[in-house]
Order: structure tokens, then sequence, then C-alpha cells
């Protein structure tokens, strides 16, 4: 295995996410753009989080955001999202999630509810009256795969898949989400489906054999939550976009730590969107771009609270265009 030298690997991840790629605009009546984002403990670590937040949320104009950790917000004000949804005159649904939320402009037409913790969604009417289904969604972050691999390099493939399974609740709350998506009838195929959230674990997709000899904390794996939803006709946005994870990477964790000599920080791709087409009508979503905010980290010296970007995981935008099927 090639392994290359911190200062080489941050060059190459830099380079591979420069220049961002060239974006549909929000708001077009072909399209639709989505925003996945774990917004760090409500932005509450961050001199005027909320604010920060909502400022980087209105420079991107999304139609949805599917969001974790929308907290309450330090002082008299309530959760993140549904301050934001104020601020903003768009409409939300979190419901009795402990920290999930749907962030929309969009017209709110039906509310869904799997698990405080693991599972909130809506049915959303755009503008031009098309339907479709969306869901927030987190899941455990014990027993992190890539800090198992940066700690036992020796490790086995059969110990490192227990991280999804026994180290932590991974797989099993995997499983309980798309079996609700299921009894609830978001398979029935009559609307697009996204599912997007903060997943704390890699993608098979990006465990390769390609990746393992340029990145140190990686190797050919076939992860099973990423593997389960691709087997439950799920098609993950950013690589449907970018299919080469040596050249967009889409590192989402982390924007915030460098890690040390000691301890080095892996980089993986935590924060997800995915998609479920629907098999029936006359109408598909189809990403078309993909990115990844920030586009450049900010200095590790500068003070957490100062930062602009208030978050400790990446912003995940992927914009989608309605296409005729050719029925």
């Amino acid at each position: 295995m090639v392994v290359l030298a911190a200062a080489s690997a941050l060059a190459l991840v830099a380079g591979a996410q420069e220049p961002a790629p060239q974006e549909a605009s929000a708001g077009e009546a072909s399209g639709l753009r989505v925003l996945v984002w774990n917004i760090e403990r409500g932005a509450n670590p961050y001199t005027k989080g909320a604010e920060k937040a909502l400022a980087q949320i209105r420079a991107l104009s999304p139609d949805v955001c599917l969001l974790q950790e929308s907290y309450d917000i330090d002082g008299e004000r309530p959760k993140l999202g549904a301050w934001m949804a104020k601020e903003l005159g768009w409409n939300s649904w979190q419901g009795e999630s402990t920290h999930l939320c749907v962030l929309t402009p969009l017209e709110i037409r039906d509310r869904y509810f799997h698990a405080t913790w693991h599972g909130v969604g809506a049915r959303l009417e755009d503008r031009a009256g098309r339907a479709f289904d969306v869901y927030s969604t987190w899941i455990d972050y014990r027993a992190y795969v890539a800090y198992a691999l940066r700690d036992d390099p020796d490790i086995t493939d059969a110990e490192l898949l227990r991280c999804e399974s026994e180290g932590s609740n991974r797989l099993s709350q995997a499983n309980a989400l798309l079996d609700h998506l299921e009894e609830t009838g978001r398979f029935d195929g009559s609307v697009p489906l996204l599912v997007g959230g903060d997943w704390n674990c890699p993608s098979h997709l990006d465990w390769t054999e390609d990746t393992a000899r340029v990145f140190r904390f990686k190797r050919p794996l076939d992860l099973p939550v990423s593997r389960r939803m691709a087997a439950e006709g799920f098609l993950d946005t950013f690589r449907e976009v970018h299919p080469d994870p040596l050249r967009r990477p889409g590192f989402t964790w982390t924007p915030m730590a460098r890690g040390t000599v000691e301890a080095p920080m892996p980089l993986d791709r935590i924060d997800r969107l995915y998609r479920r087409p629907a098999t029936e009508g006359d109408l598909r979503l189809v990403p078309v771009a993909a990115r990844v905010l920030p586009d450049r980290h900010e200095l590790a010296e500068l003070p957490r609270t100062e930062r602009a970007f208030p978050s400790d995981h990446g912003a995940v935008v992927i914009d989608l265009e309605w296409r005729a099927t050719g029925r």
C-alpha cells in the first residue's frame, strides 16, 4: 500500500475538491437543490452560530434542507430548524425528534415519523405540483470504522465489519429505517424518495482497492450500511455525479480537525444523500451536480468559536433535475 505523507495527502484532497462543479441554479422550474447538513449541536459551540448557519443556507438557496443536530439554540430561542424556518418564512417539520428536521420553502403535504433519533420525513410538493418524499436520518456514531483502522492497522476485515453490527447499532438502525420506509408505503414507487443524513460510516464506493493505495485509513471493504442501501434500490447521488472517489473524494468528516502525528485524522464521506427513483409516472429526479462545503478548510489555529462555518461536518449540496422517463 502506498502511504502519502500528510502534506501530500492534503494537497491531493485540495486539488481533488477544486474547482467546484458547475451547478444548476436552485429554484429553476426543472431543478431541485437539496442540502444535507449536520449542524454541530445546533451551532451552539460557535459565536452567533445560528446566524452563521442561516447565512450559509441563505447563500445556497436550497429547496430542501435535511438537517441533523437541530437542537435548542442557546438563549430564549426554539430549535435551530424551527428558528431558521421563521427567519426565512419557510416550513419545517421536526415533530418529536430530538434533532432531525426537514426545512424547506416548499409545501409540506404530509409528515412522517420513524424514530426520535433516526428518522423524520415529509412529502413535499414543488412549485410545479410535483411531489416527492424526503427523510432526514442519523445513525450511531460509536465504533467508527476509520478510527478502528487507524488505531490498529493490523485489524482484520471481519473485526472492522463488527464495528457496524456489534460495536455500534448502525446496521440495525439502518435496517429499521428501511423497514419503516417499506411498511409505510414509501417504496410504492409513486413518487421519488430522498434519504439523507449523517450515516457515521463510510461507503463501500469509497473504500476500494484504488483509494486504499492512496489514503492511509481505507481498505477494500463491503461496508454493510451502504451495501444495504444499494440492495434496496437506493443510489448514492454524490457518486452518481462524481463516480471516481480519487478525483472527487467528497470528504465531510471533518472540516474541523487536522489530527496529530500520533493520531492522524481519517477523512471520509459519512454524510450522504440517497435517492430511490419512482417506478411510476412520467418524471424522475436525476442528480446533475454535487459538492461539499466548505470549499476550503479554515485555518487550524482559528478558535472554534470564531469559525465562519459552524459545524464539524461538511455540508452536502446536491442539485437534481426533473426529467421525463421517456415512457
